[in-house]
């Protein structure tokens, strides 16, 4: 067969394990030959790829990255762009194309695959481990570990100075890496998308600390993260490229907001990038190389429209369509039950529309 393969969105530790899998299998048990299309979807309409064989693949397993480039956006935003998809898969006599990306590429291949009835499979990427139906994406523990390590360090220069540190981390629509850092570095407050920030409660719990004779704090925010209305000042963020808020810089506010509400002395940590760059952990170079064998496999079994996902312990599939307006957020029980310190119950009600894990 002849394979198409793109990643889509933002990049993601276990990118280059995905690609290499299904090229090795594709190439050694099937005889495929595989095409990596250059910067996602815009490869596809513009049919600019790479050939891609096992010889090319030594050495990525552990390179973070994607070598066939990504992109944000869809072919939906052109007049012509389904068009020149359609062409792309005619003129290259494509028998199939796998789309490793995060919920805006799985959307844009599951509507594609609807309309037009391309053959095609999904790979679930996101360090957010937001999307429905896989119970992990690769890259959300390498994330989780870099944020983790972070605030390890962090926690002592706190002491030594009796500050509250804000660590602000990645998670837009859903908090998954602000909780399991925060818990995995024993946090003093998690924020995240899913819960109402009330800057009120976080002052009261810092100061209780303070009070108890702990006057060094960590507070872990998810860049989503939203003040209950009228508390503290609304972020006027600017747009990127797709139209989203260009998110960064919530904990700079609340940081600022901390230190004028209580008098102790506030700085704020901004991990960016360093989340989703470098090389991957074990634990995601495992499971993008499964998701990768997984993926070929589909393409051999025709399992069009199908994602691979994971499912406790085994890989599965599951329709591209689940993923479609759909977000997967953190079970708030989990904070509630594990927090450091306790959530308040009025501050636990979900965010509308948010799909609960």
């Amino acid at each position: 067969m002849r394979i198409g393969v793109l990643t889509g969105g933002g990049d993601c530790p276990g990118l280059n394990a995905v690609i290499r899998a299904i090229v090795r299998k594709g190439e050694s048990v099937h005889g495929d030959e595989i095409l990596g299309f250059i910067d996602s979807w815009d490869g596809v309409m513009a049919q600019t790829f790479i050939r891609l064989d096992i010889s090319s693949m030594r050495g990525l397993l552990h390179k973070g990255g994607t070598i066939i480039g990504t992109k944000r956006g869809s072919p939906f935003d052109h007049d012509d762009g389904i068009d020149r998809v359609r062409r792309c898969f005619d003129e290259q006599r494509l028998d199939g194309l796998v789309v490793i990306g995060g919920n805006g590429s799985l959307t844009v291949a599951s509507m594609i695959h609807e309309q037009t009835g391309l053959p095609i499979v999904g790979v679930p990427k996101t360090i957010d481990n937001d999307i429905v139906g896989t119970d992990v994406t690769f890259g959300f523990h390498t994330a989780v570990q870099v944020a983790t390590d972070a605030i390890d360090r962090l926690h002592t220069t706190a002491e030594s100075h009796n500050r509250v540190i804000v660590v602000e981390v990645m998670g837009r629509d859903a908090g998954w890496i602000a909780a399991y850092a925060g818990i995995a570095g024993g946090a003093t407050v998690i924020l995240v998308p899913e819960i109402p920030l009330d800057i009120a409660d976080v002052c009261e719990v810092i100061e209780r600390r303070h009070h108890r004779g702990r006057y060094a704090s960590i507070a872990v925010v998810a860049e989503g993260s939203v003040p209950v209305e009228g508390t503290m000042p609304r972020r006027d963020y600017a747009l990127d490229a797709i139209g989203r808020p260009r998110l960064g810089g919530i904990g700079v506010d609340i940081a600022a907001e901390i230190e004028r509400r209580t008098g102790i002395e506030a700085r704020i940590v901004q991990i960016g990038h360093v989340q989703r760059g470098g090389t991957p952990t074990a634990y995601d170079r495992v499971l993008s190389t499964r998701f990768g064998l997984a993926a070929i496999d589909a393409v051999h079994d025709g399992a069009w429209g199908q994602m691979v996902a994971l499912s406790g312990t085994e890989i599965v599939r599951v329709p591209l369509e689940q993923t479609v307006g759909r977000i997967k957020t953190v079970d708030l029980e989990l904070l509630r039950d594990v927090a450091p310190e306790p959530i308040p119950a009025a501050t636990l009600a979900q965010r509308p529309g948010a799909e609960k894990s």
